[in-house]
């Protein structure tokens, strides 16, 4: 039974230590070259020295058009191969050799990177627990001058020859914040470098070899549709390489991020922030809806809701005999194919709808399914992709109708919880049941999300909401500006009251100050008058006694 892992968490597996198994499964190591044959020479001593059985192990040394032409060197595993590329480009040279290799598992190794001795063998006990991993070691970056070829395959110990060196910072950040890519996996496809990357090559027959349009990115563009295909991302720091010298990124950064950037936003949907155009087309939509064709004024109602709603990256499938079709010329209304011919007729020009005979498999991250009739509201499509996300769900349902015959149900389907679904399932299992155990099926109700029957459903008309959102919020702009002036003005006057206030407390501490003074003049005459005047005499001795005696 093939292992089950949940969305990316491959730490359910036991993974062997290094020296402690045995291994089975044959490794092609694909090395593309364009000239430096003094560091290729260092890349096959370190692959001569693997702990990896060499009857288990070929190395395909592409050559991308070297002047002169790239040797073998003297120092190198038994099974090496020489094949030339003329075609110019990394990714072409790496699909020359992935046409030459034969084994289980292709390894991508640069031809400027050195392996420590453990590092296949690392590579490759993952590969023995799951068919669908793509592993991932640890690069150091060294400008230490280059030992002979002989050094490299009786060091044993790398760091003795190339450290200190520098760490792949921007990748050992990636796995360290998302917890070794288990945790919010988005980007594991990005641990998909073409340095040091080990790959099921029944995974890359699933999606096809490095695509030879691009520039740059090539690398993350083959690991996103990996992904697709179902792999589980493993970065394993004990598979470890030292690349001679700095990455071409490391010294160019920004320049190769605008290139990058630049082409791989058509085939990258996950990289939503490239995607900022809100009427756009891409090659890679981020939804890729399949409504089978039925009705005409059904199948219209919702592909147009679908094209109308607040996700504009959708782009929508509609299944139907279309080569059969023979459009009745003489008598148009009785053809008993009227609607599928409308249905034809309507969509031909739409770029987003495409008629297919089968629903045809794409790497669009999510896969929606909706009957026909059936009508989902502008912001259904946002809220199930929210539902999706938030638990990495492999499929939401969606219940519209329970019927004699069964349920109605639109279905959001997680393009990778699917594959992966196909590489785990027993034969006869339910797709969905494998979806369950690897990532997580959600059920909820289609009406109170938005969905509803094309009978009930309200008209589409231009003003969407996205429109009436930016109106409301031009006139709630034009309300506060008023409502911020007229606080303006108001604090202006608060603040000219407290300046009269602040006066009129000054002029008042000064008088109080003058009455102050006053008053202690006033005591200071009343105490001089009392000392100069006469003592009470004998008629005042002579009064209090008359007044003591008794009566």
């Amino acid at each position: 039974m093939t292992a089950r892992i949940r969305g990316n968490d491959y730490t359910v597996l036991d993974v062997p230590a290094l020296g402690a198994w045995r291994p089975e499964l044959t490794v092609s190591v694909v090395v593309p070259a364009y000239g430096g044959q003094d560091k290729l020479d260092l890349v096959l001593a370190g692959l001569a020295a693997q702990t990896y059985p060499q009857e288990l192990m070929e190395v395909v040394v592409v050559d991308n058009g070297s002047d002169p032409p790239l040797r073998l060197g003297e120092i190198r595993p038994e099974l090496t191969r020489l094949v030339v590329c003329d075609t110019p480009g990394r990714p072409n040279a790496r699909n020359a050799g992935l046409r030459a290799a034969t084994g289980d598992v292709i390894h991508w190794l640069d031809s400027d990177v050195v392996l420590t001795p453990e590092a296949i063998e690392a590579h490759m006990r993952w590969h023995h627990l799951a068919p669908y991993l793509v592993v991932t070691g640890r690069l150091r970056f060294t400008t230490a001058e280059l030992p002979t070829p002989e050094v490299v395959a009786g060091a044993g110990d790398l760091a003795k020859l190339f450290e200190p060196a520098e760490p792949h910072h921007w990748l050992v950040e990636l796995v360290e914040r998302t917890d070794g890519m288990v945790r919010n996996p988005h980007r594991a496809f990005s641990l998909h470098i073409g340095g040091a990357t080990s790959v099921s090559a029944r995974m890359l027959r699933r999606t096809g070899p490095m695509d030879t349009e691009l520039i740059l990115g090539q690398d993350t563009e083959l690991g996103y549709r990996l992904a697709q295909a179902g792999a589980v991302f493993v970065p394993d720091a004990e598979a470890r390489g030292y690349h001679l010298g700095p990455s071409m990124r490391m010294r160019d950064k920004a320049p190769i991020d605008r290139v990058s950037h630049a082409l791989i936003a058509d085939r990258i949907p996950s990289y939503r922030w490239l995607r900022s155009h809100p009427g756009r087309d891409w090659k890679v939509p981020y939804v890729q809806a399949v409504v089978e064709a039925g009705g005409y004024d059904d199948v219209r109602a919702t592909v147009d809701a679908l094209l109308a709603g607040t996700v504009p990256d959708v782009a929508v499938q509609i299944v139907g005999p279309w080569e059969e079709l023979r459009p009745e010329r003489r008598a148009p209304l009785t053809d008993p194919d009227l609607d599928l011919v409308l249905i034809r007729g309507h969509y031909a020009y739409e770029r987003r709808v495409r008629l297919v005979a089968a629903p045809e498999p794409d790497f669009a991250p999510f896969r929606l399914r909706v009957p026909a009739g059936w009508v989902p509201g502008e912001d259904t499509l946002a809220r199930l992709l929210d539902l999706a996300r938030e638990q990495e769900y492999g499929l939401v349902n969606a219940l519209l109708e329970e019927r004699a015959d069964g349920l109605v149900v639109a279905r959001l389907e997680r393009t990778a919880a699917f594959a992966r679904a196909d590489i785990v399932r027993e034969p006869g299992e339910d797709p969905d049941d494998a979806v369950e155990d690897t990532f997580g099926v959600l059920w909820v109700d289609g009406r109170s999300h938005g969905f509803a029957p094309a009978a009930e459903a309200p008209q589409i008309s231009g003003r969407r909401s996205a429109y009436r959102a930016r109106v409301h919020a031009e006139q709630e702009v034009a309300r506060l500006t008023k409502e911020a002036e007229r606080l303006r003005g108001q604090v202006a006057k608060w603040r000219d009251e407290a300046a009269r206030w602040r006066k009129s407390t000054v002029e008042f501490r000064r008088e109080i100050g003058t009455l102050r003074r006053e008053l202690a003049a006033a005591r200071k005459a009343l105490q001089q008058q009392r000392s100069e005047e006469p003592g009470p005499g004998l008629l005042g001795s002579l009064r209090r006694s008359l007044g003591r005696r008794p009566r």
